[in-house]
Order: structure tokens, then C-alpha cells, then sequence
């Protein structure tokens, strides 16, 4: 189980620096695409963190 929840977390992290990325190649939508990708980077953290200590001793 641990594994699952690292590898969502991971995936959930590179697709927020693929946000960060996407940010300046988008006219008109730079700052909503960035606060995702920093979003995605709170999330891809958030969850090892918190629930993972929830999920197994």
C-alpha cells in the first residue's frame, strides 16, 4: 500500500511541474495554471504526510 500512495503522490508531483511549465506557454491563464501546479505540489506532499501515517502503523 505504501508503494500505491508514493507512486500517486509522485505522479500528482510531476504533473504540478509540468503545470509550472505549461504556465508561461499560456497567454491569459499563467496565474490559475501556476496556483495548480503549486496546488498539485501541496497535494503531492500532503498526502505521504498525513495519510499515509493513517494507512499503515
Amino acid at each position: 500500500m505504501k508503494v500505491f500512495v508514493f507512486v500517486v503522490a509522485f505522479v500528482i508531483f510531476l504533473a504540478s511541474l509540468y503545470l509550472f511549465t505549461l504556465a508561461f506557454a499560456v497567454p491569459g491563464f499563467e496565474a490559475l495554471i501556476f496556483s495548480g501546479g503549486i496546488i498539485g505540489v501541496v497535494i503531492a506532499f500532503a498526502i505521504p504526510f498525513h495519510l499515509l501515517k493513517r494507512v499503515q502503523p
